[in-house]
């Protein structure tokens, strides 16, 4: 089996990169707004709200945009969700809010997060912050890890009155908004607008480069803050199951999504390789966001392989078919059998086509074979227990994760948790999000218990 090997830079015109990489849904004019915002019917019940996890009053910010009030539709869903604005960029709305919407019977839901997106995007530049801290409480929380979680929960604790330190191992926060979205879905530098906007309430400090266990520890934390919330992320990649040892030409999806970022931050993207037949194996929204980057890196053929079939993909609807219409072709029921390789390139991937027998997935007989130079895994991320410090032994752990209870408390005293770090914890920014504001909360009542007790 042998394959034109070809892995490089550059593949395309310097414009080309601009107009591949620019805005998947431009930003909406005041008319669009005004005329997409009197579509909303602005019902009783809504369940738009019902079906946003940081339940968010849709009709109430829908409203404020129709009678022109941009900025009083900003403050309501900031209010709700402090990430709201790249939260309009990058979440599954065809799945939450816009697919709960009545107007879908009709064909065409209300264009709930492109509405959200108008009304957050003058506001985050800093100029205007919205909401105003408390008077200071003397207490002081720890956040390790500046994703949606971490900020969600330092912004509302830090308009509670407390002082909060975010330590992010990371050179830059952001965390899954700043290293793991397609960059045609995050341009202008959106995720560091906002995380600079939501640090300018005051009373929160960032520590970039930080990483617990390497310069600062579980311990030391607990004995200086009043309160320590993790929101760690997942740290490690699952595997293919395959020897691909030795073999050049095979990196993580997440690893690639997050060069591209950081090369369309500095202006770059055409120091980003990619190789000529690129397959990608996975079926979630990494898979997606790979997979057409890398066809508008310039790659002739990215096909995205995924065992099951297309109901039972992680990535929504709307994401296939963007995939589709963007070149990418998807087959299912198959998984990776064999690596093919040629003096320890990767030359191609042998597949075992699948089927579902009694309910449950089964291999089948045939095999096949896709000519491959690069090959991208995409099948998921898992929580690795080492990233506690040595403290895996005293927080208990449920399904590999960290276990938590209804208001993100763990098993070790004055310890939070939330995003995709905890038990049954998603990848969704938003529900990230949530995660973040039941914890502050939580930790907001735990303080302020704790002076009313002191004072008795």
């Amino acid at each position: 089996m042998t394959a034109d090997i070809d892995i490089r830079a550059g593949r395309l015109a310097a414009g080309d990169y601009a107009a591949n990489f620019g805005d998947l849904h431009p930003l909406l004019a005041d008319h669009e707004a005004r005329l997409a915002a009197e579509r909303c019917l602005f019902c009783y019940d809504p369940p738009c709200q019902t079906a946003c996890p940081t339940a968010i009053d849709v009709p109430l910010f829908i409203r404020q945009i129709a009678t022109g009030n941009r900025l009083g539709a900003a403050k309501t869903i900031l209010a709700a969700n402090p990430l709201g604005a790249m939260c309009a960029r990058v979440c599954p709305t065809e799945t939450l809010c816009q697919e709960a919407c009545v107007r879908t019977a009709e064909g065409e839901p209300v264009e709930i997060g492109r509405l959200q997106r108008y009304a957050t995007e003058p506001v985050i530049d800093g100029s205007r912050p919205l909401f105003r801290r408390a008077p200071p409480t003397g207490h002081s929380v720890a956040v390790v890890g500046a994703g949606p979680a971490g900020l969600a929960c330092a912004h509302r604790l830090a308009v509670a009155g407390h002082d909060v330190t975010i330590f992010e191992a990371r050179p830059k926060p952001g965390g899954l908004d700043e290293y793991g979205i397609a960059s045609y879905k995050a341009t202008d530098d959106i995720a560091q607008r906002e995380v600079a906007w939501l640090l300018s309430v005051g009373g929160i400090t960032l520590k970039a480069g930080a990483a617990l266990g390497r310069d600062v520890t579980l311990a030391e934390l607990r004995s200086t803050f009043d309160a320590v919330f993790l929101g760690l992320g997942l740290q490690a990649v699952n595997g293919l199951g395959l020897d691909d040892r030795g073999i050049a030409g095979i990196e993580d999806a997440v690893a690639f999504i997050a060069r591209l970022r950081e090369a369309q931050a500095e202006g770059r993207l055409d120091t980003v390789p990619v190789g000529r037949r690129v397959v990608v194996i996975g079926g979630g929204m990494t898979a997606i966001d790979a997979a057409v980057q890398a066809k508008k890196l310039g790659a002739e053929e990215v096909t995205l392989v995924y065992r099951r079939g297309p109901e039972a993909m992680g990535a929504s609807r709307f994401e296939q078919e963007l995939a589709l219409t963007e070149g990418v072709a998807i087959r299912h029921f198959a998984r990776p059998a064999a690596l093919l390789a040629d003096e320890g390139r990767l030359t191609g991937v042998e597949f075992c086509q699948t089927r579902i027998e009694d309910g449950r997935l089964a291999d089948g007989d045939d095999l096949f074979v896709l000519p491959a130079d690069m090959l991208l895994r995409a099948i998921g991320q898992a929580f690795a227990p080492a990233a506690l410090d040595g403290a895996a032994d005293v927080i208990a752990l449920d399904g590999g994760r960290i276990a938590v209870d209804a208001e993100r408390r763990t098993s070790l005293e004055r310890v939070y948790a939330g995003g995709d770090c905890i038990a049954g914890g998603s990848d969704l920014t938003v529900v990230a999000v949530e995660d973040g504001k039941i914890a502050a909360a939580a930790i907001d009542r735990m303080l302020k218990g704790s002076v009313a007790a002191a004072a008795e």
